[in-house]
């Protein structure tokens, strides 16, 4: 079977304290994005193994990515014995803070419910899903949502309209957890206003939005790679106002409901040896 892995844009990302156990609470507004990975995703009857593979040519090890990670806690939690073929077809940029691991985790643990008939109920799910990263949750549900704690409370939102979306990504991408260990260096939390950004969102307005965005790993990720500053101000100096960078990052978009505007953008920063996607909300 083939299965869709659904990149996301955290257009309000707030890192609330550091936990005891080192993971960090959060709150995040969330939205999945039409951009997607292509999973090929086949039962191997009678092997010993699965295999995973990737067309990826920065991705040369698959053993201990979050695929291979989410069929070991699965079959520790669900005892099935069955073993797959698994082959993943990139789309989504890695190292760019759209959720393109955590996508392709959650699309696997969909497609075993669904194959294996796993009967398991959402709390269950949820349990498992963050065990595996603090965006899988989001991935398995993939709706827009407010997503709070370390990935685990997800508040499902309703929003008026959808967006066309300009992604553009500096040459070198951002580790997650390379982001995290910056932040964890005495770094002072800055904090946005959520409720701001729900609200524009119910009431579509596009301004208020556009003043309300937020993602405190910022200033962490442009002291790592300035161009994301750069690719910000280029943005915005088109006349975007919807802007910020995605997740850790290093991939800014900007949301718009000008197709047309985006395309010729895309064009111009194609011509700039960026790589640009354009992609719509779901």
């Amino acid at each position: 079977m083939y299965i869709k892995a659904f990149a996301k844009i955290n257009i309000y990302l707030d890192v609330i304290n550091k936990r005891e156990d080192g993971y960090h609470d959060l709150d995040m507004i969330m939205l999945p994005l039409e951009l997607h990975d292509s999973i090929s995703f086949n039962i191997l009857p009678y092997s010993t193994d699965s295999y995973i593979t990737c067309d990826h040519v920065d991705i040369q090890e698959t053993k201990y990515n979050l695929i291979n990670i989410a069929i070991k806690k699965a079959r520790a939690k669900y005892n099935f014995t069955q073993n797959f073929a698994i082959s993943v077809h990139k789309e989504i940029p890695i190292r760019a803070g759209l959720g393109g691991g955590s996508s392709n985790a959650a699309a696997i643990l969909n497609a075993l419910y669904h194959v294996l008939k796993i009967k398991d109920s959402e709390e269950g799910q949820i349990e498992l899903a963050k065990s595996i990263g603090a965006d899988v949750p989001f991935c398995l549900k993939n709706v827009p949502a407010r997503v709070k704690g370390i990935g685990d409370v997800i508040e499902p939102l309703n929003i008026k309209q959808h967006y066309y979306v300009l992604i553009v990504m500096p040459e070198k991408g951002l580790s997650t957890k390379d982001v995290f260990d910056a932040l964890d260096k005495g770094v002072i939390l800055k904090h946005g206003n959520p409720e701001a950004i729900v609200d524009a969102l119910k009431s579509d307005d596009d301004d208020a939005l556009a003043k309300a965005m937020f993602n405190s790993l910022e200033d962490v990720s442009i002291s790592m790679v300035s161009e994301i500053q750069k690719i910000k101000d280029m943005m915005k100096s088109d006349g975007l106002d919807m802007v910020l960078m995605s997740g850790s990052g290093s991939a800014v978009f900007a949301l718009s409901k000008n197709h047309h505007k985006l395309q010729m953008l895309a064009r111009k920063y194609d011509k700039l040896n960026y790589d640009t996607y354009l992609t719509r909300t779901l």
